[in-house]
């Protein structure tokens, strides 16, 4: 009898989105792996507060083992736990132990085990490398079987390649239709344009530039700023600050303005191919996006069809300023259509399927791919 994979992931948290934006990526990605036959067990630290925050229960799609973060005896414990998985996934970010477990991870590599380094934040990962040639992931990227990436394109790819991977293929963020989609119009969330991306140092300046200049370039309409961090942020008198977002928000959020933000932070900008998780998010609500400019963009949404692209704040303002209520609809409903035939998570599983189907282990063989 057939069987699929059993595949143990260390991430940053899978029930939790607080401060932790991959939490998307890793819900949609690993419930269309349980829907395609996969079982995956999910290991998270108890750190950052992020179990105080939950926004979600242990999911029936994934086994979810919480770690402690002040020593590492549960952590190898979860170690010991994972060596009989057939694929073992280190994700990037994890924000405790990761130097630890990026050495660890693939010493459980073996003829009937993949051991994976999945990096969920890969212009960044490059970056501190490229500037520090003592960062100690210099010599852990070629002991991993196959790099994977959320984004990053060739760019990413040949930077991998550079620092010694043996492959690296980027798995793209995309939509869960069952957990984004169109909601009724919330007024905590009227405003002409909502923005929603935690305050971080690559990001702000960003912020200020597209979000904020806007905002200032048109007082007679109203912004909304979503996210955590941002409270003592110094903004036009226009912008209404409503902190922090739960994912069970989210549809709300991009469903009720007239137009929803994307700002990308600065390294994924430069490097390109690297569509944020909210672009997704937004356009399976059903909203009109506007987003700031990025080679590969029209790889995901056609511009001026399904997205607007705007170079600065004052091209952010101009769209604002000519976009209608119909406009908007007509092109929210255009990014939806688009990313449901060929944007959703069903598509990146099988995607990752095709790639981990080409390593000849023993177990694989016998495996639902």
């Amino acid at each position: 009898m057939k069987r699929g994979l059993q595949i143990a992931f260390f991430g940053s948290s899978l029930v939790s989105a607080y401060w932790n934006g991959a939490a998307t990526y890793y819900r949609g990605l690993i419930r269309a792996l349980h829907d395609r036959g996969h079982r995956v067990q999910f290991f998270e630290p108890d750190a950052y507060e992020r179990q105080r925050h939950r926004d979600m229960e242990d999911p029936p799609w994934a086994e979810v083992v919480v770690y402690g973060a002040e020593g590492t005896a549960e952590l190898e414990r979860a170690l010991e736990s994972a060596r009989s998985a057939d694929v073992i996934v280190k994700a990037s970010g994890i924000g405790v132990f990761d130097e630890y477990l990026e050495a660890v991870v693939p010493e459980l590599a073996g003829p009937n085990t993949l051991c994976v380094y999945w990096d969920v934040d890969a212009p960044a990962t490059l970056d501190r490398m490229r500037l520090n040639p003592s960062d100690p992931f210099h010599g852990q990227v070629a002991r991993y079987d196959l790099v994977l990436t959320y984004g990053g394109g060739n760019p990413v790819v040949e930077g991998y390649r550079a620092v010694g991977a043996r492959q690296c293929i980027p798995i793209y963020n995309a939509l869960d239709p069952g957990t984004h989609y169109p909601a009724a119009p919330d007024s905590r969330f009227e405003a002409a344009l909502g923005f929603l991306g935690n305050r971080l140092p690559d990001r702000e300046a960003r912020v200020e530039y597209f979000f904020l200049d806007a905002a200032a370039r048109l007082p007679g309409k109203q912004f909304l700023l979503g996210g955590s961090g941002w409270g003592d942020k110094p903004m036009p008198g226009n912008v209404r600050y409503c902190g922090h977002v739960y994912t069970r928000d989210h549809n709300a959020f991009n469903s009720t303005p007239t137009a929803v933000l994307n700002i990308s932070r600065e390294s994924m900008a430069r490097y390109g191919f690297s569509p944020a998780t909210r672009v997704f998010e937004a356009a399976g609500a059903g909203a009109c996006l506007i987003t700031d400019l990025w080679e590969g963009i029209e790889d995901f949404l056609e511009p001026d069809q399904e997205v607007l692209i705007a170079a600065d704040g004052a091209q952010v303002a101009e769209h604002l300023a000519e976009l209608t209520p119909e406009r908007a609809r007509v092109m929210g409903a255009s990014a939806r259509k688009r990313i449901l035939q060929e944007h959703t998570y069903a598509h990146r599983a099988a995607q990752l399927e095709s790639v981990l189907v080409g390593y000849s282990f023993p177990s694989y063989r016998g495996a639902v791919l």
